[in-house]
């Protein structure tokens, strides 16, 4: 080892003796602060890569893991998965994927530092710079909301790295996080464009920002914070988007996930929506797995190949009313079987509810040919104006009890559900009157369960309820109860659930390198 060191210093005076003009040259063709952000493109390009992380091409973000296996609740259950795999919540502080979220979120986070620190850099119209700042701003605090949603309080990084040597950071509070993520995105809302300013939806925008810093209040009204104050907070925020006029329903419920698969952008119903693109063949690697990871079992190729990787459970499709045409959407009714040759729809019988998989996005209604068997373009919905009504509803309820205005936000949503005029009263779908703030609570738990189901969105609402645990511990005897002795072991993942799942465990990954980091409890 001696030998080879001296070698190699030997040949490095050569290499130096000879090349001294070489280096006194300065580098042209790497990329630091000093020679980057000098124009309106680079910081275009740096936005861009900002943006980039929430799709992660190994599946942590967008592209799979938080409609997935991140997510895992009472919803849906994994085909054929038994023991030993996060996909059972049977895992540690080592777990890959797990691991890898915490490194995508901070990687983002990084991205928005270094972007903000040199934003004023290039000479440039200023309301475009300010677009830019906004975006960056807001993406910062949004990896920020994923990181403290999954792992409690974490390290509060407001600065780019510099050097590895830089000294490691302890865990902020929840409260501080969430403090953080609110200045961001309060500071973001007056300096990003208008939805009319873009030709799609996969942008940030005045009432994304509006939408999301909602959902972060609500967040904080519940566990772990309970700071009931924030509802007040939550309904201002969800009235601006409603009060802007730029969303409203699609008429049809299946419409809104038939676009997505046809890459059809529409900002009406849909706020905000990660764009995906291509099917990770050639140099653009930005596809995800919409439609795929959880998708209607097909077999076949050009219809579009899903193993139907996620079954429903019976709790869910019992949360239906049998007249309700959106249960038959998001539950698939059929799979695709190949028999001689062909493919055809094979419905599924009454009996046959722990076989069903999700069917919001199809992809027969894929335009993009050839067919991927992994990835497709579909835009995955982070923020639905359904859900903007919805969190109404629930603020107005906190704030003001079930007042005329919370009821004619769910009812917007339940009528356009059944495919009735959503500006019309119905007695025949609307939510009964005359409730206490407890029972309307509780109708309005269910319908988000009902519209939301398979967005990502059922466990971090039964988290901030305080539900999670003893809803995954119930489903275990319903489970039990109800699946067919092939479905056993569809009960697995409830039966691993306790106090400590409320949270990732920090990974290993970082407890190794940040001494100054403690573990979860229960980890």
């Amino acid at each position: 080892m001696k030998r080879s060191i001296i070698l190699l210093l030997v040949l490095t005076s050569s290499v130096f003796s000879a090349c001294n003009k070489f280096l006194d040259t300065a580098p042209q063709d790497f990329v630091t602060p000093d020679n980057y952000f000098n124009t309106e493109a680079d910081l275009d390009r740096a936005l861009n890569g900002v943006y980039n992380r929430l799709i992660d091409n190994f599946g942590r973000m967008y592209c799979r893991g938080l409609f997935s296996f991140l997510v895992i609740s009472d919803e849906f259950f994994y085909k054929s998965i038994t023991v030993n795999q996060l996909k059972v919540m049977e895992f540690d502080a080592g777990q890959l994927d797990v691991g890898k979220l915490w490194e995508v979120a901070y990687s983002g986070i990084d991205r928005a530092n270094l972007l903000l620190e040199n934003v004023n850099k290039p000479v440039m119209d200023e309301a475009k710079r300010n677009a830019i700042k906004g975006q960056a701003l807001f993406l910062r605090a949004y990896y920020y909301f994923i990181l403290v949603d999954n792992f409690g309080g974490v390290p509060l990084k407001l600065s780019s790295t510099k050097s590895p040597t830089e000294a490691a950071l302890p865990r902020a509070s929840v409260a501080d996080v969430y403090a953080a993520i609110v200045a961001d995105m309060k500071e973001a809302e007056p300096l990003v464009n208008d939805i009319s300013s873009y030709t799609n939806n996969e942008r940030i925008t005045t009432t994304v920002v509006q939408a999301i810093l909602a959902k972060v209040y609500l967040t904080m009204a519940g566990a772990p914070l309970n700071d009931a104050t924030k509802y007040q907070d939550a309904l201002t925020y969800v009235n601006k988007v409603i009060a802007s006029g730029k969303h409203s329903l699609n008429p049809d419920y299946s419409q809104i996930f038939i676009n997505h698969s046809r890459d059809i952008n529409e900002p009406k119903e849909c706020l905000w929506e990660i764009g995906m693109y291509g099917n990770q063949q050639g140099a653009v690697q930005l596809a995800g797995s919409v439609g795929i990871e959880n998708g209607l079992e097909c077999p076949d190729d050009n219809i579009g190949y899903s193993g139907g990787a996620l079954h429903i459970t019976a709790r869910l499709f019992n949360l239906f009313a049998a007249d309700d045409p959106r249960r038959d959407w998001a539950i698939a009714p059929y799979k695709y079987v190949v028999t001689g040759g062909v493919p055809t729809k094979s419905f599924y019988t009454a009996a046959q509810i722990y076989e069903r998989t999700c069917g919001k996005w199809r992809r027969e209604y894929e335009t993009q040919s050839p067919k991927n068997r992994v990835y497709n373009s579909t835009n995955f919905p982070v923020m639905r104006y359904a859900d903007v009504l919805l969190m109404k509803a629930e603020a107005e309820n906190a704030v003001n009890g079930p007042n005329a205005d919370a009821y004619n936000a769910i009812n917007m949503v339940r009528r356009r559900g059944y495919g009735k005029p959503v500006n019309t009263p119905d007695a025949a779908v609307d939510l009964a009157a005359g409730l206490s703030k407890e029972s309307f609570q509780a109708a309005l738990r269910d319908e988000r369960g009902r519209e939301l189901c398979f967005e990502g969105a059922r466990k971090h609402d039964l988290i901030r309820w305080g539900l999670y645990v003893s809803n995954m511990q119930s489903l275990v005897p319903d489970i039990a109860a109800t699946a067919p002795a092939a479905y056993k072991y569809a009960g697995n993942a409830a039966k691993n659930v306790t106090a400590r799942n409320v949270l990732f465990p920090i990974p290993t990954t970082e407890l190794t390198i940040n001494h100054t980091v403690t573990q979860n409890p229960g980890w």
